[in-house]
């Protein structure tokens, strides 16, 4: 995907039959639900996919046989090589959403993510929430971690994943404007607290129970639990018939 650059994205703003400025600054806060259909899909996910992939933000794949698996890089706590080993050992591409800081600091795991074929997301320089930015500020906070990554390793990202999944009509409108999709989830579990890591059984037959074609699953690498059973869910999802 061809990017513009944040002036060019400016003038096409300045273009658009409908202003940006008209568009909803009510922050949300995004979530996949706990309802899900009889494919076992939650509600949410679907919901918002419907109600705001005219800006092209979505919280499924449209590949119903197909589960994706995201990581949220905010931090190095000593586990993303591990997962980066346990992907390559059984062949799965994932997406990880970078901040600036992971950026900066964790040079080689950057680049054998990209070595390795992984596809790298902006999740924001600063990890700020995006509702409560101004329009400039956010298009700086997107563009600016777009362009060091660019610079620095050659890599034109093109996913985005807003920090703590809080949005706006206008953050999403803003996203799109600057060439990104929005990627959210449809399965995330309270993985993030390395203080109190999920128990790896009931982990993993959480994970494996919640699958649905075109699952977008949220990981965080921070977690140990999530290193330790990374290579089971794999082999479990495939022997479902899942493809990753």
């Amino acid at each position: 995907m061809k990017r513009i650059t944040a002036a060019a994205a400016a003038f096409v703003l300045m273009c658009q039959p409908v202003s940006v400025s008209a568009l909803s600054s009510t922050s949300h806060g995004y979530g996949q639900g706990t309802q899900t259909d009889s494919s076992n899909c939650p509600l949410g996910a679907s919901d918002f996919s419907h109600i705001y992939g005219k800006f092209d933000a979505f919280a499924l794949s449209e590949e119903p046989e197909r589960i994706i698996l995201t990581f949220d890089q905010g931090y190095e706590n000593g586990y993303t090589e591990k997962i980066l080993d346990t992907l390559k050992e059984k062949n799965v591409k994932a997406i990880f959403f970078l901040t600036g800081d992971y950026a900066k600091k964790e040079t080689a795991l950057v680049n054998r993510m990209i070595e390795e074929g992984h596809t790298l997301g902006n999740h924001g320089m600063t990890h700020a929430k995006f509702p409560e930015l101004s329009d400039s500020e956010l298009r700086e906070e997107i563009s600016s971690l777009h362009e060091y990554v660019l610079g620095t390793y050659g890599y034109e990202m093109q996913y985005l994943r807003p920090p703590c999944g809080e949005y706006s009509e206008k953050s999403l409108s803003i996203s799109k404007s600057l060439g990104y999709k929005t990627v959210m989830w449809s399965f995330a579990y309270v993985d993030w607290n390395t203080d109190n890591q999920p128990d790896p059984c009931n982990a993993l037959k959480q994970m494996t129970d919640s699958a649905h074609g075109g699952a977008i699953y949220l990981l965080h690498s921070v977690s140990s639990t999530n290193a330790e059973v990374l290579g089971q869910l794999i082999d479990s999802l495939r022997k479902e018939g899942y493809n990753l």
